[in-house]
């Protein structure tokens, strides 16, 4: 079943002295329970995909279906808090939080009470592989492996069905790296998400349970 659906998407900006087209009618769809990549050099398009995917923007032509909804007829605040989450590769967690408190934010924000959220990001962290140790560190005392397993405790906490992730191992060393796909992985196949990845990296992308390629704002089933 598709999760999210790309219509004939197309994106363009304009400059002061051209327009540029940078995505040109994408059409695609993202099942559930599925690792999917998107592969794509600096330039391609891909991030921009992501970010019109995220609901930071809409297309300028087309539609980003999520559960056969568009964005554009959504509250894309809304959009962004409760259907989809996004894990980035710099991380982004919050420098003067916790562990569990940067899990404990999203949670909040939906309504969660702080203690009951408080349970519920011990279980997201050491779901993801973190002992209750790290639970009271800062960003600043765990190595970046273990951020970026935050990150991912985060975006969980937000319980949505879509999982976005920006070059998730860009950050990484391989063994960290390795370990990072591996629990994207498992929380496609074992919790049912739609977990899609922006990437370069051709390893990250051949474990992946689909692949395909952005190439000049195009996508494409097969390698251009």
């Amino acid at each position: 079943m598709a999760v999210l659906e790309l219509k004939n998407v197309q994106y363009t900006y304009k400059t002061q002295y051209q327009e540029n087209n940078v995505l040109k009618g994408i059409n695609h769809s993202f099942g559930e329970g599925a690792v999917h990549a998107i592969m794509g050099k600096s330039g391609s398009g891909k991030t921009t995909l992501l970010s019109l995917m995220a609901g930071l923007d809409l297309p300028t032509a087309g539609e980003v279906l999520c559960e056969g909804e568009s964005t554009a007829k959504m509250n894309l605040e809304q959009y962004r808090r409760e259907r989809v989450a996004v894990i980035y590769q710099s991380f982004r967690l919050f420098p003067l939080l916790t562990a569990a408190e940067n899990v404990m934010y999203p949670m909040e924000l939906r309504g969660v009470r702080p203690a009951e959220a408080k349970k519920k990001a011990a279980e997201l962290l050491e779901k993801v592989g973190l002992s209750e140790a790290m639970m009271d560190r800062f960003p600043t005392m765990l190595s970046g492996g273990e951020q970026q397993r935050v990150a991912i405790a985060r975006a969980l906490g937000m319980d949505t069905r879509v999982l976005l992730a920006d070059e998730p191992t860009g950050n990484l060393d391989d063994a960290n790296g390795e370990q990072v796909m591996d629990i994207l992985i498992r929380l496609a196949h074992e919790t049912g998400r739609c977990v899609i990845v922006v990437t370069h990296d051709q390893e990250l992308a051949s474990r992946a349970d689909t692949v395909v390629y952005m190439h000049d704002g195009v996508l494409y089933e097969e390698k251009p």
